[in-house]
C-alpha cells in the first residue's frame, strides 16, 4: 500500500496568510465556466437544436479539457504560469462572448471546444504555480483555500445561473464573459519563481476536492496525462488499476449523461424551471464541500472500496428514483427530482476522495502517473456520456437518461467488487 506522506504545514499568522491575491481569479473562473456554462450551454442549444446536439456541444467542451497536458507541459518547460492564466482567460472570453451569437452546429462545436480547452488552460497552472513557487509543507493548505475559491465561485455561478435562465439567454452569456473579465485582474498579481517539478507528481493531501463537472476545476489537471503514464499502463491493461479505471470510467460516463442534460432534462421531465433547478444544484455543490473531510474519515475507518461502493449504491437508489419520477409523471415528480440530484451530488464527494486514493495505492511508485490516467478517465467519460446521453435521449426520450446513471454504477460497483479478489489471486496488494 502506497503511503502519502504529509509534512506539518507552516503556520502563518492568520489564515489570510495561505491565500494570494490571483485565487480570485479563479473564484471568477468557478463563476463563469464551473456555474454559468453548465446551464446555459445546454439551455442556449435546445432552444434552436436537438437533443443530440445538446449532448455534442457538451462533449466537445468536456473534450476540450483533454488539452490540459499541453499546457501543463508549457508551464514546465518555459514557467510562464500568468501568460499562461491570461491566454486562458481570454480565449474562455471570447468563447463566451461569441456562442450566443451563432446558430449551426459546426461553429458551436468548434465554439465549445475551445471554451473547454482554454478554461482548461487557466485552470492547470493553479496548482503547478503553487507547487513551484512555495515550500512542500504550504501546499496543502494554499491548494485547498484555492480550490475553496473556486468552489465557491461556482456555488454563486449557480445561483446567477437561476436568475438570468429565464431571460434572454445572450445576456447570461455576456455576463460570464463579463466576468471571466473580472478574472484577468487579478491574475496579474501572479508572482513568483517557478522551479521546474518532475512530470510525475507528488500526491497531494488533499488531491480529490474539485468539481465533478469537466469545468475546469484547477484540483482535476494537477496530475495530467503523460507518455510515462500511458506506458505503466500498457505494462498491465488487465491489472488492478486497469480494471478500475475501467469501472472508474463507466460509473463517471453515466452520471455524466444526466448532468449534460441536466437543465432541459429538470425542464422537460420534471417540470422544474431552470431557474430552480440551478438554485437546487448550487445547493447540492455547497453541501458537497462540506463532504470530503467525512469521506476521508469513513475511509480511513472503514476502506476504500467499501465506501466507493456505498456511494456509488446511493447514486443507484438516486436515479432509480429519477427513472420512476420520469417514467410515472407523479405530482410532487418536481421536488422529489431535485432531492434525488441532491444526493447523487453528494455522492461525488465521497467517490472522489476514496477514488483517488484507490488510484494512489494501486499505482504503487507511480502515484502521478496513476493519477494523470484516473483523470484522464473522467475527461473521457464526460465527454462519452454526454455524446450517449445526447443521442439516448433523443432516440427514446428523456425518461431514459436515468437508466444511464444505473447501469453505469451498476457495472461500476461490480466490477470494483472483482478488484480485490483479482489482487490476491494474482499475489497482489489489496485495498479492503
Amino acid at each position: 500500500m502506497a503511503t502519502i506522506h504529509v509534512t506539518p504545514a507552516v503556520q502563518p499568522h492568520s489564515w489570510r496568510g495561505w491565500i494570494e491575491p490571483w485565487f480570485l481569479s479563479y473564484a471568477f473562473l468557478g463563476v463563469s465556466v464551473a456555474g454559468l456554462v453548465p446551464i446555459l450551454l445546454p439551455l442556449a442549444v435546445a432552444r434552436t437544436g436537438s437533443i443530440a446536439d445538446i449532448g455534442l456541444v457538451v462533449g466537445a467542451f468536456n473534450l476540450g479539457g483533454l488539452v490540459a497536458p499541453v499546457w501543463g507541459g508549457l508551464a514546465d518547460r518555459f514557467g510562464h504560469h500568468r501568460a499562461l492564466l491570461l491566454w486562458g482567460l481570454l480565449g474562455t472570453l471570447l468563447t463566451l462572448a461569441i456562442f450566443p451569437f451563432v446558430s449551426s452546429l459546426a461553429a458551436r462545436l468548434a465554439l465549445a471546444l475551445a471554451q473547454g480547452a482554454s478554461a482548461a488552460s487557466a485552470a492547470t497552472v493553479a496548482n503547478l504555480f503553487i507547487v513551484e513557487t512555495h515550500s512542500r509543507p504550504e501546499w496543502d493548505e494554499r491548494i485547498g483555500w484555492l480550490q475553496t475559491f473556486y468552489g465557491g465561485g461556482q456555488v454563486l455561478g449557480l445561483i446567477l445561473a437561476g436568475l438570468v435562465s429565464g431571460a434572454d439567454l445572450k445576456l447570461g452569456f455576456l455576463i460570464a464573459a463579463g466576468i471571466t473579465l473580472a478574472a484577468c485582474l487579478p491574475a496579474f498579481s501572479m508572482r513568483g519563481n517557478p522551479r521546474h517539478t518532475p512530470l510525475s507528481r507528488p500526491v497531494l493531501a488533499h488531491p480529490s476536492r474539485h468539481s465533478e463537472l469537466s469545468a475546469g476545476s484547477p484540483q482535476s489537471f494537477y496530475h495530467h496525462l503523460n507518455g510515462k503514464a500511458f506506458k505503466h499502463l500498457a505494462r498491465s491493461m488487465t491489472s488492478p488499476l486497469g480494471i478500475f479505471l475501467f469501472a472508474w470510467l463507466v460509473s463517471f460516463g453515466g452520471v455524466a449523461a444526466f448532468f449534460s442534460l441536466y437543465p432541459v432534462l429538470m425542464k422537460e421531465l420534471y417540470n422544474v424551471d431552470p431557474s430552480v433547478s440551478s438554485v437546487g444544484f448550487a445547493v447540492a455543490a455547497a453541501g458537497g464541500l462540506f463532504l470530503y473531510a467525512p469521506a476521508g474519515k469513513w475511509s480511513r475507518s472503514f476502506g476504500p472500496l467499501p465506501v466507493l461502493r456505498a456511494a456509488l449504491g446511493v447514486r443507484i437508489s438516486a436515479f432509480v428514483v429519477l427513472f420512476a419520477v420520469g417514467l410515472l409523471n407523479w405530482g410532487l415528480g418536481g421536488p422529489l427530482a431535485l432531492v434525488s440530484f441532491l444526493l447523487v451530488v453528494l455522492a461525488w464527494s465521497l467517490l472522489s476522495v476514496t477514488g483517488t486514493e484507490i488510484t494512489a495505492q494501486f499505482s504503487e511508485a507511480h502515484e502521478g502517473e496513476g493519477l494523470g490516467l484516473f483523470n484522464a478517465s473522467t475527461a473521457v467519460a464526460g465527454v462519452l456520456g454526454a455524446v450517449i446521453g445526447g443521442w439516448t435521449a433523443s432516440a427514446w426520450g428523456y425518461a431514459v437518461v436515468p437508466v444511464l446513471g444505473i447501469g453505469g454504477a451498476a457495472v461500476g460497483i461490480a466490477l470494483t467488487t472483482i478488484v480485490n479478489k483479482y489482487s490476491k489471486n494474482n499475489g497482489q496488494k489489496e485495498i479492503e
